[in-house]
């Protein structure tokens, strides 16, 4: 019998499937295959906190198989949460960012030197009749600094922080620092802050951890951040400018930098 390659016969290539392969059933809602869909985790109906997410959304961020942008837009009442998309705001695509950005109350959350924590501003209340309107910029920490930089209306903005958190139960993907969140635990724990409902946060981060566990169940791991591998000597890269300045910025009192950083390149300079 004659071979293509010298490997496949054409009664190989004959017996090949004419009609192409079934796709997976998606989910209209949340655009997840139907087997891991998590709409049933989300609220019965869409939460309306007394404050609003502005996100500007990496274009990069929404080809991603998991993330949680999409979360958050589906827990939020749709005024409550708005998504614009770029490397650079507000452009004139960008229907009303503009004004939105000259409000009064809206802050950036965003770890710059200048940024004062989110727990030192005035409570949000429906007696007090104040609220706040947060931007967030959801990307990973190298492409929001890019659309940071390149954004000057965003310096203008009171930037504000989060301190004293616990660290990401987004624990499927890895985060650059033990501090770092995703987007919508970022969105979730400054919402519960601000308007003093613990349960805000209860509620947004549901569908989450129901989303870790199924892919923990079908063969994912635990991801450790960064530094947490620094830490323990398991981290199996020399260390990139990005990630040393990051962690120059976040690294805690009992950490010694310097000497984590050399121990970490020797290691991987003897590989």
């Amino acid at each position: 019998m004659e071979t293509i390659d010298g490997d496949v016969t054409w009664d190989d290539l004959i017996n090949l499937p004419v009609d192409p392969p079934i796709k997976r059933n998606i989910c209209r809602n949340c655009k997840r295959p139907v087997a891991v869909c998590y709409c049933e985790y989300l609220p019965t109906e869409r939460l309306d906190p007394l404050c609003k997410v502005i996100l500007l959304q990496h274009p990069a961020e929404e080809k991603r198989c998991l993330h949680t942008a999409t979360i958050l837009s589906l827990s939020l009442k749709k005024e409550r949460c708005v998504v614009y998309k770029g490397t650079k705001f507000p452009q004139n695509r960008h229907s009303g960012l503009y004004e939105i950005l000259n409000l009064p109350n809206t802050l950036l959350l965003y770890p710059t030197a200048n940024a004062v924590d989110l727990r030192r501003l005035p409570k949000v209340t429906e007696e007090s009749q104040l609220n706040y309107t947060l931007v967030i910029i959801d990307g990973t920490w190298p492409q929001a600094k890019t659309i940071y930089n390149k954004s000057t209306a965003l310096h203008a903005l009171k930037q504000v922080k989060l301190s004293h958190h616990q660290g990401s139960e987004y624990i499927i993907r890895t985060q650059p620092t033990e501090n770092c969140l995703s987007t919508l635990e970022t969105a979730a724990e400054a919402l519960s802050v601000l308007e003093n409902k613990p349960n805000l946060k209860k509620d947004l981060l549901r569908p989450l951890k129901a989303l870790c566990k199924y892919q923990l169940n079908h063969g994912a791991t635990v991801h450790e951040s960064k530094e947490y591998r620094l830490k323990n000597k398991t981290y199996p890269k020399l260390i990139g400018k990005r990630l040393k300045k990051l962690l120059e910025k976040t690294r805690t009192e009992e950490t010694s930098f310097n000497e984590m950083i050399q121990n970490q390149n020797e290691i991987c300079e003897k590989l």
